[in-house]
């Protein structure tokens, strides 16, 4: 796996997006996806709409694809995202999690390569999806993905078009678990030693599930 050059080191609750880091890739080689169709079970209220530092979930999501990417998208409801400046593409197989997501977002692109991210990630920065782009584009692995906390990030991860023929077979087959599927195609797996040699925090791979979750993200903003 080759080496990508950082912009900058994140620090929780710094995170700047100079002019000159924005649209580092040819738009029609890359396009990004924020999964935000989850239903929000344990947190009790639709997680896109949560506020941390100032700004939704969805909102600090989309920001972040943006400096990536111009063309981003959401997946999840249309209705409820209508009013939302980028386009809104609903599950093909509905009611399916994750994966169910990721296959609409494959299917729907015209790209080789496409950024997934889920909405529920705020420590997330542009300087780890810069990273983790270039590291996809130097592989012709089809899933670039982190393994960190001992298991992979699949809502922040990389994938060509083709995973969504593997991803199709598996929901038809009613299996709705993303991981297993990473054995049948070639992975590029980032594991946590690149991670903390490129100067990334595991904290980035944090994901909002519960009221105490929120809370250690709004802290680690406030904090920094």
């Amino acid at each position: 796996m080759g080496s990508g050059k950082l912009h900058h080191t994140f620090v929780p609750g710094k995170d700047p997006i100079p002019a000159e880091e924005q649209y580092h890739f040819p738009v029609d080689d890359l396009s990004a996806f924020v999964l935000a169709g989850g239903k929000s079970t344990r947190m009790g209220e639709d997680k896109a709409f949560l506020r941390v530092s100032g700004e939704t979930l969805l909102d600090r999501a989309l920001r972040l694809a943006a400096t990536i990417t111009e063309n981003v998208r959401i997946v999840g409801d249309q209705k409820k995202f209508a009013a939302f400046q980028y386009p809104v593409i609903a599950d093909i197989y509905p009611d399916r999690g994750p994966l169910g997501g990721i296959h609409a977002a494959l299917a729907f692109s015209e790209s080789d390569l496409n950024l997934v991210l889920a909405v529920d990630m705020p420590l997330l920065n542009s300087s780890w999806l810069s990273f983790l782009v270039q590291q996809s584009q130097q592989s012709a692995a089809t899933v670039t993905v982190p393994n960190a906390g001992g298991r992979f990030q699949p809502l922040c991860a990389v994938y060509r078009k083709s995973f969504a023929e593997i991803a199709e077979e598996s929901l038809q087959a009613g299996r709705n678990k993303i991981e297993p599927l990473f054995q049948q195609v070639s992975c590029n797996a980032i594991v946590e030693k690149e991670l903390t040699q490129a100067g990334f925090s595991l904290d980035i791979f944090r994901n909002l599930n519960t009221r105490e979750d929120l809370e250690f993200a709004r802290l680690a903003f406030r904090e920094n």
